[in-house]
């Protein structure tokens, strides 16, 4: 199975082994650019270009908003994630029987840290802001209380 191998472990046994993260942050800036449509395939019955799939259009759209898109500062990080987009694409517009793109895209959004793993694997950690993600005190309607679902639980 391609990859780079498990995430790495938050701790170690050595403190002088324990790892520091990168902290990331964002700046609340659309980075990148809109999706082009000059570089979809033409349709050779209409002669008229693709449309971006939906789900392509949120995937890019989330990573231009996201955190690590603040690490995506040269025009070659966008355009390797263009490429990236155009095989997203391609994908999701072939209804999944173009599966053997699946892996190549999940270890290229790796690269960017895409996930929590894939996170661990760059040493990097996002600072979430916190008028965004307040700290829980248990009033969300969100969130049960730990303490009220025991009580509900064993009724003391």
């Amino acid at each position: 199975m391609a990859g780079n191998g498990p995430p790495a472990n938050p701790t170690r046994s050595r403190s002088r082994d324990t790892v520091v993260r990168d902290m990331i942050k964002s700046d609340g800036k659309i980075g990148g650019f809109d999706l082009p449509d000059d570089v979809l395939p033409v349709d050779k019955e209409t002669g008229e270009r693709e449309q971006w799939h939906p789900q392509t259009v949120r995937w890019w759209n989330n990573f231009r908003e996201s955190p690590q898109g603040t690490r995506m500062v040269t025009a070659v990080d966008w355009d390797y994630l263009l490429d990236t987009a155009l095989m997203h694409h391609v994908s999701w517009m072939s209804g999944g029987k173009n599966s053997e793109r699946f892996a190549e895209i999940r270890i290229r959004v790796a690269a960017f840290g895409a996930t929590p793993a894939d996170r661990m694997r760059l040493r990097q950690e996002i600072e979430l802001p916190p008028e965004q993600y307040p700290a829980g005190d248990g009033t969300s309607p969100n969130i049960t209380s730990i303490n009220d679902r025991r009580e509900r639980l064993t009724g003391s």
